[in-house]
This record gives structure tokens, sequence and C-alpha cells, in this order.
């Protein structure tokens, strides 16, 4: 199929960044992003994979250059090894510039080698501590040891390692320095983020865990010369550098800094809808367009991306300032991707 116009939103932002959520499941329960007894989606409702192959392929042949799978856990969805080596043929054909994931990592010592046979150069980990029992405590079911396997087989497949943290205030901030100094020793980018209001998971309790990262930045630069660099990754983060160590430290900030007026992108769910904005509940069902038997050459699925392109709101309204939550949406991460 032949490229198409791109994708451009109201504010003249061309879309160029797919996140694609292939399952609501997960075999963590982190306490920002689930419930501990999630009611999970039923099979009928969730994509299969050769549909969000072909979602895919349409939002590539709209100019998306960059796709992210994400989930719940990427890596638990039955045959997910399957979608990723037929979406690495974008790869090969020079249409997509780069395909990537991220993961909690539970899963990588199994995948690690076929995802960088299918095209995969890099993946994202999430982790928020590196103290045994704190993860089983943030996680719920997961074990430290079984992570940091997956990020030894990652690392040794070639994959290129960035750890995403997500910035709590009581439970990480006393671990600031052991987790840089830990990914500068393994030559790991690392990402820093500011807890969002996703989801009825007890939010008073993460309104007293939101730390802002301009309070973890200045407690960086009372130990180290933290310097601003110009380097984006096509995402949210904003970059900085350690001079003592060259390390690059990134900054997700959706509450203290927003960071929409560059947004480049739009998240798929496993269910098909589209959201075009992580912080606003407006979305597309896209599902309908996608299984619509009559659309042989997927001019109405195009025609259905376009329609919620040009609904993509100008930004977030994510705000912790005064004493309750507000701008918070009722999805849970899991349920748009992480």
């Amino acid at each position: 199929m032949d490229a198409r116009a791109d994708l451009i939103d109201p504010f003249h932002r061309k879309i160029t960044y797919l996140r694609v959520s292939v399952t609501d499941r997960c075999d963590f329960r982190c306490v920002y992003c689930m419930s501990e007894d999630m009611t999970f989606l039923p099979k009928k409702e969730i994509l299969t994979l050769e549909e969000l192959d072909k979602a895919c392929t349409a939002f590539i042949n709209l100019g998306v250059r960059k796709l992210r799978i994400t989930g719940g856990e990427p890596l638990v969805r039955r045959s997910i090894m399957s979608f990723f080596e037929s979406i690495s043929r974008h790869l090969d054909s020079g249409r997509l510039e780069e395909l990537t994931l991220t993961t909690n990592g539970s899963q990588l010592s199994r995948y690690a080698k076929q995802l960088a046979e299918c095209g995969v150069r890099r993946v994202n980990v999430s982790l928020d501590t590196l103290v045994p029992e704190k993860f089983a405590k943030i996680t719920r079911w997961g074990r430290l040891n079984q992570v940091l396997a997956g990020i030894d087989a990652a690392q040794d497949a070639g994959l290129r390692v960035k750890i995403n943290t997500v910035a709590l205030k009581g439970f990480n901030d006393i671990e600031l320095f052991d987790i840089v100094g830990w990914c500068h020793a393994r030559d790991m980018d690392l990402t820093f983020i500011e807890v969002m209001p996703m989801g009825d998971i007890g939010n008073e309790e993460r309104l007293d865990r939101y730390w802002s990262l301009d309070e973890l930045r200045s407690r960086l630069a009372e130990r180290y010369t933290v310097s601003e660099v110009s380097e984006s990754s096509g995402g949210p983060a904003r970059y900085a550098r350690i001079e003592e160590t060259g390390q690059k430290v990134g900054f997700i900030t959706p509450l203290s800094h927003n960071f929409c007026e560059s947004c480049n992108r739009v998240r798929l769910t496993c269910t098909g809808e589209l959201f075009m904005c992580l912080g606003q509940e407006d979305k597309a069902d896209l599902r309908a367009a996608l299984r619509n038997e009559a659309d042989s050459d997927g001019a109405l699925f195009e025609e259905a991306i376009r329609d919620a392109i040009s609904r993509k709101p100008k930004g977030h309204d994510f705000d912790y300032s005064r004493q309750t939550v507000s701008g918070r949406v009722s999805r849970h991460m899991s349920h748009t991707g992480g």
C-alpha cells in the first residue's frame, strides 16, 4: 500500500509515535497501576494478533515511525512473538524506524534473544526499587531476582536497556543515588516518572506518594552536576546529563511540567480504543471499523483514524497542586498501556 498523507492533529503536531497495548493482563499488580483483584477483559473484546498487526500497519502507512508495544505486560500475551516477527517486516522495508517495548522484565529471560532477532534494539524496563522486599510490596506478586535476570538476558542479547522508575515519596526517595549508581555501573539509561492519577486504586495514598521531579532533580544536584541536554527520544521525557558519570537521565513530568506542546503520540488499547491523550477520557472506538468485512481496502479504518486524530486535545489536566487529585481519569494505566 502506498503511503498516505501524514496524520496531523488540530494543533499542527504530526503523529509519528503509536503505543499499542497488546493485553490488559500482567503477572504483577503494581500498586499505582492495578488493583490487586483486577477484573480482566473477556477474550472476545480483545483484538487478535492479526487485528493488531492490521491496525499497526494502517498507522505506519499514515506516517507512524515509532511503535512501542505495551500492556499490561506485553510478553505474557500468548504467541506474542508471532506478532513481533510479523510486524518486523516494516523495519525491513524502512517504513518503520523503531520497534520497541515497555516491560516489567519478568519474561525477558525467555524472549530477549527472539526480540533482538525481530529487530528490537532497545527495551524499557519498569523498576522502582532495588530492595527485594520493597519490590515484592510494590508489585504485590513480583520477584526482583526474576527481573534482574531478565535485564541480564536483554543485555546479553545486545538490547539497549532503559530503566523507568516511578518517583514515590517515602518509598524509593531514599534509593535515589543507589538507583542512579546502579544504572551507571550497568551502562543503562534511566528515566524518572511522576506518578499519575489514573484508576481507582487509592488516590489519596498516591497523593501522599507524589514526588515532584523538580524536588528529585534538586536532590541529584546536591551530589552531582546536572546539565540539560537537547536530545529527544521521540517521547515525553526531558533529558539531563550527570557530568561526573556521563550518564543520561530522563524526566517525565506530566504534573510539574506539562509536556503536551510537542506530543506526537497516541495510544491504541488491546480492545481497539484509541486514546488521543493519556490524561483525557475522550477515545475513539476503532474496533468496529477494524472488523468491518466490507472495508477490504482499509479506507473506512483510515477514515476512523483520521477522525480520531482530529479530536486530539491540546493537553491533559493532571494536577496535584491541591490536596485533592484533580484531572484524574477513571481507567487503570494497564488498560491504556503503560
